[in-house]
Parts: structure tokens; C-alpha cells; sequence
């Protein structure tokens, strides 16, 4: 986080007061649609209990650090991006695990988890705000203080987040490797209808918004792309690495990837309608 704030601004912040629709819209996509959505597929599908936590945490984290990467390439509202993946950072601290403890409670075998290991809200909050929040407000002060080192430094320091981020992922399924071999079909097909329905979410929110195609692009992709990063270290920090936790969790942070490049390469072909 602390590579993403590098590049923030606060006009960054403030964009909320001056185009309010937009960025109200995809905050309510990645924090109100998006978990609905995921509790829904999950009392279709009726998956593992495990398999359901990981879909309901990925579902409460907030926009992935390469998601304004992402709205660039496919010629999305890039300012609008920053804006989103900047606010739901701050509002992860409360919305994160509100979703997660709420949504998770009203599917039996996913609160049986909760109550089995005794989720402490207030400690997700104090872990949120040591992952994010506090490299979001480093990253920003130097911004503002040192703005010709942190050209310097911005590139390199996100390829080292996206290394940490790589080796998080391979930690989890190495560690959970015959869980992986076991359940990958299933995984496969549930994070890939998962994330398609994100994707989806997050467009047709920005439809009923009545929002211009270069919204509607930035808020499909910023609702599309989660922090599956952070949460890894919730699965580490509260459920022990819950093995299909942590692995439906670890191949979020790959396929999305892997859907936000397809993506941006089909919209960077297509012209702004």
C-alpha cells in the first residue's frame, strides 16, 4: 500500500465532494453489491465452508493496488480509480470486517467457522489499519515532502509489493498444496464465476448510475480487482491459514490478474462510446 499511496494525492480525496455520483457508486458496488452478491452465489452454490469464508473476505476487502493500472489500460476514468482505491482503503478499517463478520454470520456453516474461532472484530480493525492505513498515510507524506525522490523510488518499490504479494500466494498454496490439488477444479470454477460476477456488479451498478462508459470501465475494474493481499493476512492472523481459505483467497489474487489484463486489453481496443 504504502508503493500505491506513493501516487496519491489528496485531490485524490477531495474528488468525492466534486464529482460525488461516480465515486458514491463505486464505493456502494464494492462494499454493498459485491458482498450481497457473493452471499447469494454462495446459498446457490452451497460450497465448502472454508471455500464460502475465503469468497466472503474477499468480497469485504477493498479495491486491489493494481486496479488503477488496470483502468489506464483499458481507457477507463483513471482519476476516478485512484479516488475509489484510495476511499475504500480508509473504509476497509470498518467496512472490511463489518462485511465479513455479517455475511459470514447469516450462512450456518460459515458462522460456525466465526464462532469456532472466536472472531475478534477490533483486532481485524487494528490489523487493517497496520497493512493499509498507516502505508497509505506514509506513502502520502512523502508524496507531499519529498515529491522528486518519490518518482525515484515508486517503480521499485511497487515491484517489490507485487513480490511480497507473489510470495503470500505462493506461501498459502505451498503450505496448502494437497488442499489445491484437491479442490482445484472447484476453486477454478467458483473464484472465475466469483469474479465474474464482480466484474458484472460493478458495471451494471455504474448503468443504473447512468454513469459515461469511462466510469463504467474504472468502476467494473475497481470492483473486479480485490486486495486479496490483505486478505491472506487475515487468513494467517485470524483462521490459522485455514487451508481452503487461504487457497480460494491465493488464486483470487492470481485470476484476477489474469481477468483485469483480458479486460483491459479488450476495452483498450474498443473506443468510448
Amino acid at each position: 500500500m504504502f508503493g500505491v499511496a506513493l501516487e496519491l494525492k489528496i485531490e485524490n480525496f477531495k474528488q468525492v465532494f466534486k464529482t460525488p455520483i461516480p465515486v458514491i457508486t463505486g464505493l456502494i458496488s464494492q462494499f454493498i453489491f459485491l458482498p450481497a452478491v457473493t452471499f447469494l452465489l454462495v446459498v446457490m452454490i452451497k460450497p465448502a465452508a472454508g471455500i464460502a469464508l475465503g469468497m466472503f473476505l474477499v468480497a469485504a476487502c477493498p479495491g486491489g493496488n493494481v486496479s488503477n493500472f488496470f483502468s489506464m489500460m483499458a481507457k477507463g476514468n483513471v482519476a476516478l480509480s485512484v479516488s475509489i482505491t484510495a476511499i475504500s482503503t480508509l473504509l476497509s478499517v470498518m467496512m472490511t470486517p463489518f462485511n465479513l463478520a455479517f455475511w459470514s454470520s447469516m450462512y450456518a456453516p460459515t458462522n460456525n467457522i466465526l464462532e469456532a474461532v472466536n472472531l475478534d472484530v477490533l483486532s481485524i480493525v487494528s490489523t487493517i489499519f497496520l497493512v493499509l492505513i498507516i502505508p497509505l498515510s506514509g506513502g502520502m507524506i512523502v508524496r507531499e515532502k519529498k515529491p522528486e525522490w518519490t518518482l525515484k523510488i515508486s517503480g521499485p518499490i511497487r515491484n517489490v509489493s507485487l513480490l511480497i504479494f507473489g510470495a503470500f500466494v505462493v506461501i498459502a498454496l505451498a503450505a496448502n498444496f494437497h488442499q489445491f490439488i484437491k479442490y482445484i477444479s472447484v476453486i477454478i470454477f467458483l473464484v472465475a464465476i466469483h469474479n465474474a460476477l464482480a466484474l458484472g456488479t460493478g458495471y451494471l451498478s455504474s448503468i443504473i448510475a447512468r454513469l459515461p462508459e469511462e466510469d463504467r470501465r474504472s468502476i467494473t475494474i475497481e470492483t473486479g480487482i480485490q486486495n486479496s493481499g490483505l486478505g491472506l493476512v487475515l487468513v494467517f492472523d485470524f483462521f490459522q491459514g485455514l487451508g481452503s481459505m487461504a487457497i480460494i483467497t491465493a488464486w483470487w489474487g492470481i485470476w484476477h490478474l489474469l481477468s483485469g489484463l483480458a479486460l483491459g486489453w479488450f476495452w483498450s481496443n474498443k473506443k468510448l462510446s
